[in-house]
């Protein structure tokens, strides 16, 4: 008998999607009307880090947004970096702010993201929004955790009374994703590197969402049959190949979903993105005079 394999979750295609709706909103605008801001600041020239920012950018170009980018020295002071920020947060034509990380070692990222309006906070970084979500009210979510929720959404996935088990517990990521998952009902577990019997955790998850970091960390034995396997790592092998936290070979016999690598979460993040600046455009529009 043939052995069925997992479905693929399209991230690539659902992301397209979206941004594809947002144009349509952008193209509808009246001629005159202000365009969506999104400013980018990016310190030294750390190679991942250009590539997100050129990526963010292309993403403004296709949609229709303002794009503002601000490439500074590695040696920039914590306060130039924070002045520019404050100058930021006052322009009326940036919708959202978005300070890439990792920042120099002279650079404390608390307080640069804690200096950026709460309302500007596109990548929802900031302690204010990080509090609403877990308040579950109504706030910019970190995008990456925000970009999973549409994966389930979108393929079908009920989250209400699930068992949902996030692996990893960043404030980036897996913290804002247990929070968005218990805001749509399901039950969650946190799992970390303190964790002991991983896979006996693991296996008890109807939705399974590794975000640690760490190559195939999570493998078949590990994945309850049918689950639903989300895998938000972004790491590379010993010969280079991009691949994920999940062992995807394995994972594919046992899922009965799957996010691929790349594919999967990854275009998914910047799409939230956008979508967050679109959000923050509307809200301040709606406010002004």
């Amino acid at each position: 008998m043939e052995t069925q394999l997992a479905s693929r979750i399209d991230g690539k295609a659902i992301a397209a999607d979206l941004r594809a709706s947002l144009k349509d909103r952008v193209d509808a605008l009246p001629g005159n009307a202000r365009r969506p801001g999104l400013a980018v600041v990016q310190v030294g020239a750390d190679p991942a880090s250009s590539v997100y920012v050129r990526n963010k950018r292309q993403a403004c170009e296709t949609i229709g947004y303002a794009s503002f980018g601000h490439e500074l020295p590695a040696d920039t002071s914590q306060a130039d970096l924070l002045a520019l920020v404050h100058q930021l947060n006052a322009d009326p034509a940036v919708d959202g702010i978005l300070v890439q990380l990792p920042l120099p070692t002279q650079i404390d990222p608390d307080a640069v993201i804690g200096a950026i309006d709460p309302e500007k906070d596109v990548d929802g970084f900031h302690p204010f929004n990080l509090g609403r979500l877990v308040l579950g009210q109504p706030t910019f979510a970190s995008c990456t955790p925000a970009g999973v929720m549409v994966l389930l959404e979108r393929s079908g996935v009920s989250l209400k009374g699930k068992h949902a088990v996030v692996v990893g517990r960043s404030a980036i990521v897996g913290k804002p994703m247990a929070a968005l998952l218990l805001n749509a009902h399901a039950t969650v577990t946190i799992c970390h590197s303190r964790t002991p019997d991983l896979g006996a955790i693991t296996r008890q998850a109807d939705v399974l969402i590794a975000a640690v970091g760490r190559t195939g960390i999570i493998t078949g034995d590990m994945i309850k049959p049918g689950a639903v396997v989300i895998d938000v790592g972004m790491n590379r092998d010993d010969a280079g190949k991009l691949c994920g936290d999940v062992e995807f070979a394995s994972a594919q016999v046992v899922a009965g979903q799957i996010t691929p690598v790349p594919g999967g979460v990854g275009p998914m993040t910047i799409a939230m993105l956008m979508a967050n600046t679109w959000d923050s455009y509307q809200k301040r529009c709606a406010a002004a005079p």
